[in-house]
């Protein structure tokens, strides 16, 4: 009777990764690529120049970076709520393992910058940009090795990005903020109470939680706050309605809404982000560019405080018997999944933005980022590939 509720829960987007987010992944891989192409190209005028024109007194950058990505950062809040309330995070046992590893995957990359760039006060600001996992990239990555790769594993890589993503939400709503604009933030505050109150009515229709949400993203937007912070706020406040002891309704309208994002962040939005900030112009570029600690602080920090940080802290908690070793995994295959999360894209790029206004030390950035984010993948796909095919009876589905 007890498995029940396991295997009648809806599948979340959480456990729907490796059909929507990985096949989402590759279609990132492809759209930074072409990015890199147009932009050593003939159209590259004609590219640099479209980011910029401006539509309703914003560039096209600026809506696709402050606006799009609210919906990006809206799927992430209700994914990460919907695991917390009723998914892999709902126990502290299940947030252990991968809550430590996050922590170590985001110090290590951060210190690892902030050596590098100390005396700088120009650079050190982007601190935080080696510090993300792009979870799409990754597990992208890591669907193109199949069964290689134990389901145990997938999920901690899943569930790491989550909480990863949580920590860069926190980072930018602290540290990346202009000069703050009390009125509309005021203002922000009390579209945020009204969205409570709808939670606290019972509301269920989607469409007052969205009117409000659409609002409170033009005052984050005119208060200094980044606006992506407003996706994360009206995630918190739609409900998910769950019932003591049972799966999450399907009918509710945080599963509904979170469905109904997951394939237009997944093949559009996300892809749309990745085209417009990964085209870099490498004309006049040399070598000397690794030599900028920048640059460098930001493809140490990916390529290797990343797995430093997850790998480490991992093993320590599992050798102190604070947790315990992913079900069928090798101690190569934990260390092929903390390469992987050395790929910071989407996120890393997107800190970056925030960190730095002058085109020259974002094209840095983004050769940092890319740099890191190639190593980080290949390396961990080659790990995870040679590490040995695992025998069919180490194979262990995790349910619920």
């Amino acid at each position: 009777m007890n498995d029940v509720p396991s295997l009648i829960r809806p599948p979340s987007v959480l456990r729907r990764f490796l059909d929507s987010e990985a096949s989402g992944g590759i279609i990132l891989m492809f759209a930074a690529a072409l990015a890199l192409i147009v932009a050593n190209s003939p159209l590259a005028e004609t590219y640099f120049h479209a980011l910029h024109i401006y539509i309703g007194g914003l560039s096209l950058l600026h809506w696709i970076n402050d606006g799009l990505m609210v919906i990006f950062f809206l799927l992430v809040g209700l994914e990460i709520k919907r695991e917390f309330l009723d998914g892999q995070l709902a126990s502290w046992s299940n947030r252990m393992l991968p809550g430590i590893a996050a922590a170590g995957g985001v110090a290590i990359p951060a210190l690892i910058f902030a050596y590098l760039n100390f005396s700088n006060p120009e650079t050190i600001r982007g601190w935080a940009i080696p510090s993300a996992t792009d979870i799409a990239f990754a597990l992208g990555v890591i669907s193109l090795l199949g069964s290689r790769v134990p389901t145990s594993l997938k999920v901690f890589l899943a569930t790491l990005a989550i909480l990863d993503d949580l920590a860069a939400v926190a980072i930018i709503a602290v540290f990346y903020t202009s000069d703050i604009a009390m009125p509309y933030l005021g203002a922000a505050a009390a579209a945020t109470l009204v969205l409570i109150v709808l939670n606290r009515m019972g509301v269920m229709k989607l469409l007052p939680y969205l009117i409000v949400g659409a609002v409170l993203w033009y005052l984050v937007l005119r208060s200094g706050v980044h606006a992506t912070v407003a996706g994360v706020i009206l995630a918190m406040a739609i409900p998910l309605r769950p019932a003591p002891g049972k799966p999450d309704d399907m009918t509710s309208p945080l599963h509904k809404l979170e469905h109904a994002l997951s394939n237009w962040v997944s093949f559009l939005i996300v892809p749309i982000f990745g085209f417009a900030n990964a085209g870099v112009s490498f004309a006049g570029v040399d070598a000397t560019v690794f030599r900028d600690t920048l640059t460098l602080g930001i493809a140490l920090g990916l390529f290797i405080g990343k797995q430093v940080g997850v790998f480490g802290a991992a093993w320590l908690s599992i050798k102190l018997r604070l947790t315990a070793k992913p079900m069928g995994a090798t101690w190569a295959q934990i260390y092929g999944v903390s390469l992987l999360c050395g790929i910071g894209f989407t996120m890393s790029l997107f800190i970056g933005l925030l960190s730095f206004p002058s085109d020259h030390m974002q094209d840095e950035t983004k050769i940092g980022v890319l740099t890191g984010s190639i190593l980080s993948a290949v390396f961990g796909y080659l790990v995870l590939r040679f590490c040995g095919k695992r025998k069919p009876e180490q194979e262990e589905e995790l349910i619920g």
